[in-house]
């Protein structure tokens, strides 16, 4: 099968200072994209850009997601840097909490739900509402997007009814937004991934990873750059016809 190729389009990662976010941008700088690193914590961003071939030809910004300057802050960039907006873009920003049902605060439920949910909103309707006022294109393959769920928001598990809530969300909001912007010629899709060894997921109790992987076919966590590649197969032509989709990335875990 032919190498995705990025050449001349740009793509816009949200947490791209680490973890499925970073891999992400490695391998669509590999692929020829001009990437954009957004990360809360610049720091990251720049280290991650660091690693990037060719970082002189890509970017590394502080941004929230949360906060629609911030977000329009980075299309500006992009503009300034490469004379259009992104065309590419990532959801992979996101937080974990683990507390019981009814020990979880107000504070940590709307943070969850900022972040995760109303994060991945924004940034997609920011992103998309600029390269639609570009129209640069016409028909299919103006864009791209795809969202970082999770296989919880499919399964649902214990003591973090808050982040399942929130990942749920982004499937069914993949849907929706899928049915709208396919007439626009851009596709909407995301993954779910399952337990992946990443800084967000490190600390976790040995008892919880046990059971995890116990039932996990593939009996181990994968590895962020597993789940990078099935990210970027979404956002490239070689998955032209898939619309909506929710695939998962899980070993097999809650098949």
């Amino acid at each position: 099968m032919a190498p995705c190729d990025f050449n001349g389009q740009v793509a816009l990662v949200t947490g791209g200072g680490g973890g499925i976010g970073c891999a992400v941008c490695l391998l669509l700088a590999q692929e020829g994209a001009h990437v954009m690193v957004t990360d809360i914590n610049l720091e990251a961003a720049r280290q991650t850009l660091s690693k990037l071939s060719s970082p002189e030809k890509h970017l590394a910004l502080n941004m929230d997601v949360t906060q629609q300057s911030s977000v329009e802050g980075a299309i500006a960039a992009s503009r300034d840097r490469y004379g259009v907006s992104p065309s590419l873009l990532v959801n992979s920003a996101g937080i974990a909490h683990i507390s019981p049902f009814l020990d979880i605060t107000r504070p940590q439920l709307d943070k969850m739900i900022d972040v995760n949910l109303k994060g991945t909103f924004l940034v997609t309707q920011v992103v998309t509402r600029a390269l639609l006022e570009e129209g640069r294109g016409s028909g299919e393959g103006r864009g791209a997007i795809v969202n970082i769920s999770s296989i919880a928001g499919k399964a649902g598990f214990s003591d973090r009814s808050h982040y399942v809530a929130t990942k749920g969300g982004v499937i069914a909001f993949t849907k929706a937004c899928a049915t709208e912007m396919a007439k626009k010629g851009i596709r909407v899709n995301c993954v779910l991934p399952g337990y992946v060894a990443t800084p967000l997921t490190e600390g976790i109790d040995q008892n919880i990873l046990k059971w995890y992987l116990n039932k996990t076919p593939l009996g181990r966590p994968a590895n962020p750059a597993e789940v990078a590649e099935v990210i970027v197969f979404l956002l490239s032509r070689r998955s032209s016809y898939m619309v909506g989709s929710c695939l998962e990335v899980s070993g097999g875990a809650d098949m």
